[in-house]
């Protein structure tokens, strides 16, 4: 008996010290702290690096507590990404809480190449913002693709301006002189980076841009797909703004936007380029001894001299 005793009472000794511990683990930092400060939880985050990064800035006692009140609370993939106003003075529980819902600001992905229409319809879907007005306000060429942290319920020219801000940090002074030493204005540099966003692979867009740079100075149409599906616009039977696949007859298609049936630079962008484009763009040399280019189903490039050369790449890769 007098070891069942002793076995219960270390039980009770331990279940208190748990339960203690545990209640410690959910008080506030500071419960008499009058400050706030931002949290940030960037996109795809996971809740290890969260709990980590909350012990680090002093807003919990215990991360072991923490994790354990958020798996009690089933709200894991509940934490939003994005930015949180948190105070010492709230206990853990409240701060699990405010994480999936709490946010100020809104993490939101532009990929590069998308036309503004594409861009509308990401903003429409995470701020419920209409996709007219941000078409109607925003510049096709201009708006830098990138990940931001958007303010949680942002105007259509809010968002325009902080992409438009960013744009003219990447576009810099040496690119602008870049474009100047071309013989281009800023805008056709950007309508160049435009057209090798949509026509080059990660790995080929120095070869491309140098190709079709070379078309330009030897005013050689630029004879690319991506600015006909441009202006052949929004695909209703294949529901997106891009045509996956070009024909004979929209080669044919009356546009300025037709680098078929004209020679030059269309009037404006037909993308957003990132800046690896851009950078391409500006360094685009037209001493290259190629003229023509394709991709195969993989993605891989073949280059060619000559149009009869081009011609047998296109039987050997592409039928």
């Amino acid at each position: 008996m007098k070891k069942i005793a002793i076995f219960i009472t270390i039980l009770v000794v331990l279940a208190l010290g748990g339960f203690l511990f545990y209640k410690e683990g959910m008080l506030p930092v500071n419960k008499s702290a009058t400050e706030s400060q931002i949290f940030v939880i960037s996109p795809g985050e996971d809740l290890d690096s969260i709990i980590n990064k909350l012990s680090k800035e002093n807003l919990i006692r215990n991360r072991l507590i923490f994790y354990l009140i958020v798996k009690q609370k089933g709200i894991e993939r509940k934490i939003q990404a994005g930015d949180f106003r948190l105070s010492k003075s709230m206990t853990a529980e409240e701060i699990a809480d405010e994480l999936t819902h709490g946010t100020i600001d809104v993490w939101v992905t532009v990929p590069e190449g998308l036309r503004k229409e594409e861009i509308a319809e990401i903003m429409a879907t995470t701020f419920d913002i209409p996709e007219t007005e941000f078409n109607e306000l925003s510049d096709e060429g201009y708006l830098f693709p990138d990940t931001y942290l958007v303010p949680k319920n942002p105007t259509a020219q809010q968002i325009i301006d902080i992409m438009s801000a960013n744009f003219e940090s990447k576009f810099s002074d040496e690119i602008r002189q870049k474009a100047r030493e071309k013989g281009m204005t800023e805008e056709e540099l950007l309508i160049f980076a435009s057209i090798i966003e949509k026509e080059a692979f990660k790995h080929d867009k120095q070869q491309v841009a140098d190709i079709l740079y070379r078309r330009l100075q030897e005013n050689y149409p630029l004879q690319v797909d991506a600015t006909v599906q441009y202006a052949l616009g929004y695909q209703a039977s294949e529901k997106r703004w891009w045509k996956s696949r070009t024909t004979f007859a929209d080669l044919e298609y009356n546009s300025p936007y037709n680098t078929y049936k004209n020679t030059g630079l269309p009037p404006a962008p037909i993308s957003n380029p990132g800046i690896a484009s851009i950078e391409a763009a500006a360094e685009a040399d037209e001493d290259t001894p190629y003229l023509f280019y394709l991709h195969d189903q993989n993605g891989k490039t073949y280059y060619a001299k000559t149009y009869e050369e081009h011609q047998r790449n296109i039987e050997k890769y592409l039928r």
